[in-house]
């Protein structure tokens, strides 16, 4: 009897090193934003053949999608794809932002929905002031390209589908100042 108790002892332990092993390979393989400011800034893919250009995008597309909500955040307050994003073609800015722009409004839009209704409001309002200071500019100091166009169309379309009744009704008084700003550019 106590070889068998020994032998599963063993494999028990077999089975939580594997897992243990898997768990701290799939962490240390996870982007940060960190991993892939480093990753991008040693990138030049303005000197690429076309089809590795669109590999290295997709591939920088698929690891911005992994990080979370503050991540993608930090990401681009610190404006760290700036760089990558300028030298690519026009075509190809439109497929990058094609490629990431659902996935960042879905998380912004959970985040919203999670947030406590007074921090909500607070954002809300300190939103509507920057808003209101840009009236007659480009709302968040966007040009009236197709880029700005396509970054417009995806958050609305995230905002009625993913936000939830009450980020909606709190949310309102800044779509309409938005839409205003967006009015007086034409």
């Amino acid at each position: 009897m106590r070889p068998l108790i020994l032998k599963a002892a063993l494999l028990l332990l077999a089975v939580w090193l594997v897992a243990g092993g898997a768990m701290w390979w799939a962490k240390a393989h996870k982007p940060t934003p960190e991993s892939l400011a480093a990753y991008v800034e040693k990138l030049d893919v303005a000197t690429q053949p076309a089809a590795t250009r669109a590999k290295e995008m997709e591939k920088i597309a698929k690891q911005l999608n992994t990080l979370t909500y503050a991540q993608r955040r930090e990401v681009r307050m610190n404006r760290k794809l700036d760089k990558f994003f300028r030298q690519l073609a026009p075509e190809e800015q439109a497929r990058f932002l094609d490629l990431t722009l659902p996935e960042g409004f879905k998380q912004m839009m959970e985040a919203l929905n999670k947030m406590d209704p007074m921090k909500r409001k607070q954002f809300v309002n300190r939103a509507l002031k920057d808003l209101q200071d840009e009236d007659g500019e480009a709302p968040g100091r966007l040009d009236q390209s197709e880029h700005a166009q396509r970054i417009v169309e995806q958050g609305l379309k995230s905002f009625y589908s993913e936000a939830s009744i009450a980020t909606k009704m709190d949310l309102a008084p800044l779509i309409e100042q938005f839409q205003h700003n967006l009015q007086g550019l034409r």
